[in-house]
């Protein structure tokens, strides 16, 4: 297979692992509203992902990296393109990465609101933004000759892309409280298991809505019945992960959540193959895995550097998870806040 097709597919991977991830990561940020009920439960949530959160984060620096010396063609359109959206994302990224390292420099509770607030918002944005982003990105944008886009951020707010940006916003955020009900004990795990079921609830909805759009649309795509398979597994998946919590199995229900993620992305990317951004103004101006690729000596490298490093970072971030594996208690919160004291 030809080297671009191949690194279509690693993208594709980076960005799996980067919304499986980072999107936990977003959805116990924007819990805290609702199971924070005072500071110390609003620590233990935080607390939650404290140690892997910057982690999580890079997956979108070496998967948009890749992008960029992959498919240099289809990096310049989508970045200049949705500026604005992925101009908004990166704010919000910062403000809860800030948040969480000055949320705790000061004992004012007004200042903690602040910052939890920021969480809260910098959670939110990216969690519905790129769900709108790879959504026109399948869907396709008006593009002329030259593969630039000839539309503005409205464009991007059409009826698909908004589904699309609902779907990651209450995906990520269940898959986030699963991981808080996996996470820790008490009245927040208790808490957390009675939202999950309740969100998970309205994502099975809006998520199967997405997905049976997303494979009507993709009727004429090449790889149709991939496409099929992996929408109605994503289905179940996210079926089985509301049955799992309602269970008291959060383990399996954040297992079924993270398998969810993961194929819905998959089911988004077998549609768009073989183009890497449709034109929806003249077929001919789409972007397409061939014209939008770098060389083969290009690729060439970095598929050598990726055989190298990929499995040492794959390594390091399943230590580290180990490493911070146990439940974050409501007596360790409080032993630590007396200390401060």
């Amino acid at each position: 297979m030809d080297l671009a097709y191949v690194w279509f597919f690693i993208v594709g991977v980076l960005f799996v692992g980067y919304f499986v991830l980072d999107g936990f990561d977003f959805g116990v940020g924007m819990s805290l509203p609702f199971l924070g009920k005072d500071d110390i439960s609003r620590r233990q949530v935080i607390n939650t992902i404290g140690p892997v959160w910057d982690l999580n984060e890079t997956w979108v620096i070496v998967a948009g990296a890749c992008l960029f010396a992959a498919f240099p063609e289809w990096y310049a359109t989508l970045f200049s393109g949705f500026y604005l959206a992925l101009l908004l994302i990166l704010l919000a990224l910062i403000a809860r990465g800030v948040s969480f390292e000055y949320r705790h420099q000061r004992d004012s509770l007004r200042w903690k609101k602040a910052f939890d607030t920021m969480i809260v918002v910098g959670s939110a944005v990216p969690a519905f933004l790129w769900g709108v982003a790879v959504a026109n990105i399948v869907q396709g944008v008006p593009l002329d000759a030259a593969h630039e886009f000839t539309g503005s951020f409205l464009t991007l707010l059409n009826p698909y892309g908004l589904l699309g940006g609902l779907t990651t916003l209450l995906l990520f955020f269940t898959h986030g409280v699963y991981f808080v009900a996996l996470k820790t004990d008490g009245q927040v795990h208790a808490d957390a298991r009675r939202l999950a079921t309740r969100s998970g609830i309205l994502t099975v909805v809006v998520a199967g809505t997405f997905l049976a759009w997303t494979v009507l649309s993709a009727a004429s795509a090449p790889l149709f019945g991939l496409v099929v398979v992996c929408a109605t597994v994503a289905a179940l998946l996210l079926v089985a992960s509301v049955v799992a919590n309602l269970r008291d199995r959060e383990g399996w229900a954040f297992a079924y959540g993270a398998g969810t993620v993961m194929l819905a992305v998959l089911t988004l990317w077998l549609a768009l193959f073989p183009n890497v951004m449709p034109s929806t103004t003249d077929p001919a101006h789409s972007l397409t895995i061939e014209n939008a690729s770098s060389t083969d000596y290009t690729l060439t490298i970095m598929t050598w550097a990726a055989v190298i490093f990929l499995p040492l970072v794959l390594a390091y971030q399943a230590w580290t998870y180990w490493i911070f594996r146990k439940r974050i208690t409501r007596s360790h919160i409080e032993k630590a806040a007396a200390a401060a004291h």
